[in-house]
């Protein structure tokens, strides 16, 4: 197709959005799909995969194409077809994504080949030298050489020697409730939620509650009920009964604002240990 058929097509078709005329645009640039794709072809990729590909990135260019501009459409279609296929090979070069930002597709396309610049010129291809030359933090770069080096394992697969008869992984979590990540990330948000209830307590407490609190109740290493209360210029039974009321008033603040979920944690409470063990 000619430049000026090229022009022709593409403005009826921003006119009347004929799906005729899309297909007309879209045939006469195929061969600049395989082109481009060509270039991007690996040993674990089907060609026809990014062929493929490559065809979307060209419709959407077709759609989106604005002939007023004075740009041929495949000058503005390589972006597009491009795209599309970084994308695929980014989603399918394993089950788990590699590039879920900005930065991080960056990095996959363009860490390696800096890598191998920076040792042929004399110079150690770490993390810090690498994120210098490529102009972004080191912790985007050692992510990335980490998802590089490492493997992906079904959960279904056997562990140990013993085959097929060996046990998954996912019996293994099973067998251990504490390793799964829905136990994990409840066990983590009560310890969150408690935390910010013991220091919403903190903040009413004065005096020798605050005290008591503070050196015995939180404490890794808690005060005994005779060192307080020589502190305190008080027995010790008097110390005693103001940490059990104290205690009292923890409890129950706790139940009132943890409810059910409050469960085993008794044990933050009672006075043989210490909150926050």
């Amino acid at each position: 197709m000619t430049r000026e058929e090229e022009h022709r097509c593409a403005k009826e078709y921003a006119a009347t959005k004929s799906p005729l005329l899309a297909a007309r645009l879209v045939a006469a640039n195929m061969r600049l799909v395989v082109k481009i794709a060509y270039g991007y072809r690996r040993p674990d990729c089907d060609m026809s995969d990014l062929v493929q590909e490559g065809n979307l990135g060209l419709v959407q260019a077709v759609i989106r194409y604005d002939p007023s501009r004075g740009t041929r459409l495949c000058t503005y279609a390589a972006w597009w077809i491009r795209a599309y296929i970084l994308k695929y090979t980014i989603d399918s070069w394993r089950l788990v994504k590699a590039g879920t930002s900005e930065t991080q597709r960056r990095l996959f396309f363009s860490l390696r080949k800096q890598q191998s610049a920076l040792e042929r010129q004399g110079i150690e291809g770490d993390s810090r030298a690498l994120a210098a030359a490529l102009d972004v933090k080191e912790r985007d770069v050692v992510l990335m050489l980490e998802r590089f080096v490492g493997t992906e394992t079904s959960l279904d697969a056997p562990r140990g020697q013993s085959g097929s008869e060996g046990r998954s992984f996912a019996e293994t979590l099973r067998d251990a409730p504490a390793l799964q990540p829905d136990v994990r990330f409840e066990a983590a948000d009560f310890d969150w939620q408690l935390r910010a209830r013991l220091k919403s307590i903190e903040d009413t407490l004065v005096g020798r509650e605050l005290a008591i609190f503070r050196r015995r109740l939180l404490c890794e290493e808690p005060e005994t009920l005779a060192e307080l209360a020589v502190d305190f210029g008080v027995s010790r039974e008097r110390t005693r009964q103001i940490e059990h009321r104290l205690i009292g008033r923890i409890r129950l603040d706790l139940t009132k604002g943890l409810g059910d979920a409050l469960g085993g944690a008794g044990r933050f409470i009672e006075p043989s240990a210490p909150m926050g063990a």
